[in-house]
């Protein structure tokens, strides 16, 4: 029999709302309030996230963030900075415990991520982890800078999803990055760099290495494509039916407080996290 798992379609909202979401979500299942749980979401404006333990003071021009008007916050998880804009994003709240979830890090990206090649399958993309099942299978922490991370999905060489993976009180979160399409100019506007030449250098860099789905397909999607998508390819790799579920007023009275106290914070957001316990792509 096929499990069935929440699905919650949050919409678009500001970037700290989201990120008091994802650990709202964590935090319930943690106390057993909530089923197993895929979110889907979008934000209302450009917005960077910074990973849990990034010095944003040696890397992020927030007279940039400023001039572009973005969205600034710290994930709970690692890695470094994305930015977010028209795109569909994803997260999956499942225990720990639970028998389709492996111990090792690598396995359990494997398996979560399947999702992800199943939904571009259904728009007619053929992605691919950037490095083949035996590699991804080995209990390995990181590889070079300069290469790939083994966590990464592309197409044709081109990196074409972000994701990011955190263990709390027993419970794994994942979420991720499907972009649509890339403003490497904004993007680029965000960093500090020493020199407006090596700024430029490495956008052409970066427009090299990565892709999006406009780039692909050249033409348009929205959210509710990649959505509808998404839907079906998490259903069909993890072997779950999902039922729609909705945010009570008590819901987002914790989520509100969450994100005033903890996401808004500059405490939470400008300060470099000193413990372990994420990783991400």
């Amino acid at each position: 029999m096929q499990e069935t798992w929440a699905f919650l379609d949050t919409g678009h909202h500001d970037a700290a709302t989201n990120m008091a979401i994802d650990e709202a979500l964590l935090h319930w299942h943690s106390e057993g309030k909530i089923a197993p749980t895929l979110r889907f979401y979008g934000w209302k404006k450009p917005s960077l996230t910074v990973g849990h333990f990034q010095n944003v003071e040696k890397t992020i021009d927030f007279s940039g963030i400023e001039r572009h008007d973005c969205d600034f916050v710290r994930r709970l998880t690692g890695g470094s900075a994305v930015l977010h804009d028209d795109e569909l994003t994803y997260s999956i709240i499942v225990s720990e415990s639970h028998p389709k979830i492996p111990h090792s890090v690598n396995k359990a990206y494997y398996i979560l991520s399947q999702g992800l090649l199943e939904g571009y399958r259904e728009l007619g993309i053929e992605a691919d982890f950037a490095y083949p099942e035996r590699e991804l299978l080995r209990d390995r922490s990181a590889v070079c800078f300069e290469q790939p991370a083994i966590y990464e999905m592309v197409v044709d060489g081109k990196k074409i999803s972000g994701n990011a993976q955190t263990r709390k009180d027993g419970v794994l979160l994942q979420h991720g990055s499907i972009p649509m399409s890339f403003d490497s100019n904004m993007l680029f506007d965000l960093f500090k760099f020493s020199s407006e030449r090596l700024r430029e250098r490495q956008r052409n860099a970066f427009e090299k290495k990565a892709i999006s789905i406009y780039d692909i397909k050249k033409k348009e999607h929205t959210y509710s494509m990649l959505k509808e998508a998404f839907l079906k390819g998490f259903q069909k790799s993890l072997n779950i039916l999902t039922e729609p579920t909705e945010l009570t007023k008590d819901d987002w009275h914790y989520i509100h407080h969450l994100a005033e106290t903890k996401y808004r914070t500059k405490e939470w957001n400008e300060h470099r996290r000193k413990k372990a316990g994420s990783v991400s792509s």
